[in-house]
């Protein structure tokens, strides 16, 4: 019996529409038939558990109780995976031909490279910039959010988040990709463990790669592998304001835990206050959109 060499990891949150065209798009990402299919789903009540159980049954399925967060879940399928390559997949996405398989092969060029994600598009065919990131470091956050990184896209001191100076058809190594697709390799796993469960949902992924990098790690993007991903279609696009809340405190964690000892006091309360205190206005709802 032949080993598994690849792991698709899903956390579902109502996305049952979604999941359909993802799981069908799978299959041909592919030439290798010894891969597994793990599923997470975080509660939902669209029909998805049902959808899984009666129609994937090869896909190992499971259940949680509640919702925990995206973190907690995809950890849980990274944990039970068996594969040599890990694939962080989310709901809303399609891998279009032979994607999966491109990535592999770049990675297999070097065994330093511990990531590799494809270039990612939107529904219309436009490119999803956040598929490919620097460091996001408050200069290049403040600078993404003021709108200098699309007024000024070809200069590298406003760039740093987002690359807009990289052409987004060229392979580049860079500092993180997206979590809505990912390509891990086990062996990094093995060395750096899995995503730091304090974050509820986002920059977990910008964490984790900032960590593959401090371990020695390469991290690139291959735009010869493409997805497409529906956006915020995995969880909870119904709940924009919590969603944005939820963004603002993960950033906060993610700036705390590695950036906070290279700033002022001043400025550190300064991002708290910015930060933490930010609240949606108008939000009547708890959704989570899953996102990145």
């Amino acid at each position: 019996m032949k080993e598994t060499l690849i792991s698709f990891c899903i956390v579902n949150l109502n996305a049952k529409n979604h999941l359909i065209s993802c799981l069908k798009s799978i299959s041909m990402s592919t030439k290798y038939d010894f891969f597994e299919i793990i599923v997470v789903d975080n509660n939902s009540n669209d029909g998805s558990i049902e959808l899984l159980k009666h129609h994937y049954p090869e896909v190992k399925l499971i259940i949680n109780l509640r919702n925990d967060g995206y973190t907690k879940a995809i950890n849980k399928a990274l944990r039970l995976s068996k594969g040599k390559y890990k694939v962080v997949l989310n709901p809303d996405t399609e891998l279009m031909p032979k994607a999966i398989d491109i990535m592999i092969d770049h990675m297999k060029s070097s065994k330093k490279i511990g990531i590799v994600g494809p270039k990612v598009l939107n529904m219309d065919g436009s490119f999803q910039k956040s598929c490919r990131r620097g460091v996001a470091s408050p200069g290049a956050v403040f600078s993404y959010f003021l709108g200098l990184s699309d007024k000024y896209p070809n200069n590298k001191k406003f760039t740093g988040y987002h690359l807009n100076h990289l052409d987004e058809n060229n392979i580049h190594e860079v500092s993180g990709v997206s979590g809505s697709c990912m390509l891990i390799n086990n062996d990094l796993i093995n060395i750096i463990g899995y995503f730091d469960e304090r974050y509820f949902a986002y920059q977990e992924d910008s964490d984790y790669c900032l960590t593959a990098i401090n371990n020695g790690w390469k991290i690139y993007y291959n735009p010869d592998a493409i997805v497409v991903h529906h956006g915020g279609r995995g969880g909870a696009h119904y709940l924009p304001f919590k969603a944005n809340f939820e963004w603002h405190r993960s950033y906060f964690k993610y700036y705390n835990k590695n950036f906070a000892k290279n700033y002022s006091t001043f400025f550190n309360l300064f991002l708290h206050l910015r930060l933490i205190d930010y609240r949606p206005k108008n939000s009547k709802n708890n959704f989570i959109s899953y996102e990145v």
